[in-house]
């Protein structure tokens, strides 16, 4: 995967439930994943295996809130909208100027793989600076059978 595998493109327009976390430190993290499996369960969609949808979602989350707690700056606005057809993820920090950079040529053992991951689990992902605030986000789908059916519009739209 190259730098381009991680595009520079705007947010699509999501419709939903918006579901929101500010968070400081990489320790706030187990709280903000169960709040969010907690949400997800009162939605009808419990976590379960590694395989569901639902904890493809939290796992996304935490990578891509991980990346801006250790990469770019205070604040770290993590979003979560949820339409009909699946989730837009949106995560915000103040490092504009540091897009994301994807692990080339690393070995697995030293991580860094967060991003490819996430790109393979989205049916489309992105970023971009708005207001001071570099976003990246991935928009991944309710029902895993859905992905090769729904082009991304569709489940921004929900």
């Amino acid at each position: 995967m190259d730098r381009r595998s991680w595009p520079l493109r705007p947010l699509p327009d999501g419709r939903g439930e918006v579901w929101r976390w500010d968070l400081a430190a990489v320790a706030e993290l187990p709280a903000a994943r169960s709040a969010l499996r907690d949400r997800l369960a009162d939605v009808g969609l419990p976590g379960g295996s590694d395989e569901s949808a639902a904890e493809r979602l939290v796992l996304a989350f935490d990578e891509l809130a991980s990346n801006a707690l250790r990469h770019g700056s205070h604040p770290v606005v993590a979003t979560v909208v949820a339409g009909s057809g699946g989730w837009l993820l949106d995560v915000s920090d103040r490092a504009p100027h540091a897009m994301p950079e994807p692990a080339v040529d690393r070995d697995p053992a030293h991580g860094g793989l967060g991003l490819h991951l996430v790109a393979r689990m989205s049916v489309a992902h992105g970023w971009y600076v708005d207001g001071g605030a570099k976003h990246v986000w991935a928009c991944l789908p309710s029902v895993l059978a859905e992905r090769a059916h729904r082009p991304a519009a569709a489940l921004a739209r929900g």
